[in-house]
């Protein structure tokens, strides 16, 4: 089929993006939309219900579309915070509807559980084991964003300082360090050990400057979703990866 008939027919690829507070979410999103500006928010009925919204008014139900790619639309978990039993349920309510949509254009797509990595000893909270340990998403695939990557650059670069290498050096290493060392940590091999785990995960450092570079959030997006119209969706709409798109054309 061909992608402008996709889009004709299910029209938007829907994300469900987890993550409490600050964890980089809308800059990840505005990354991928290509756009700095903020997303506008409908309500389950199709009405602008604002740009931004207050935390107290947060609704899961609510989608996230932004001017400059309407073909993506976006619904907001807040995380499982402190006293998050409700929202959790929620989020689980919210899938399994989701999953029993009979038109493939209201099913959710996929999932982006973000996690942040700018915390000193950062493991996961009781509520992130609960999610991967409880939480059947069905064939709805899950990615985990590793986001704040970069912040573990710096502690390595700290480290590498701290035993006397030079400036430009430990610049250059920390990366390389950082990358090593969480790839034989404890998040991962949560995520390898946990009963219901995710699809795949992507670390994502550096999304906050103007030279952020989405594309392999994007292919790796694509490369989880086992529907091939659906990866024809998805690839059509997203506009950063020009790549993903030939190499697409070229295998279909």
């Amino acid at each position: 089929m061909d992608p402008s008939e996709i889009r004709e027919r299910i029209g938007r690829f829907r994300i469900l993006t987890i993550g409490r507070a600050n964890t980089g979410k809308t800059t990840i999103l505005q990354r991928v939309c290509n756009t700095r500006d903020n997303p506008e928010i409908f309500n389950s009925a199709g009405n602008k219900v604002g740009i931004t919204l207050l935390r107290g008014e947060h609704d899961i139900e609510n989608e996230m579309v932004f001017r400059s790619n309407p073909g993506f639309v976006f619904h907001d978990s807040r995380g499982f915070e402190a006293g998050g039993e409700s929202e959790f349920e929620k989020v689980k309510a919210f899938i399994a509807g989701r999953s029993k949509e009979v038109k493939l254009k209201d099913q959710l797509h996929a999932i982006w559980y973000c996690i942040p990595m700018d915390e000193a000893s950062r493991s996961f909270t009781a509520s992130e084991i609960k999610f991967f340990s409880q939480c059947d998403t069905g064939s709805i695939p899950v990615m985990v964003l590793f986001t704040k990557f970069d912040a573990l650059y710096d502690v390595e670069f700290a480290k590498l300082r701290k035993k006397g290498t030079s400036w430009k050096d430990a610049k250059e290493l920390a990366p390389k360090h950082a990358e090593d060392l969480f790839a034989n940590g404890p998040q991962l091999q949560f995520l390898k050990d946990a009963r219901r785990p995710p699809k795949c995960h992507i670390c994502l450092p550096n999304m906050n400057k103007d030279d952020a570079d989405c594309g392999s959030l994007i292919e790796r997006t694509a490369g989880t979703l086992d529907n091939e119209v659906l990866q024809q969706l998805f690839v059509s709409t997203q506009r950063t990866n020009l790549d993903l798109c030939m190499k697409y054309a070229v295998e279909r």
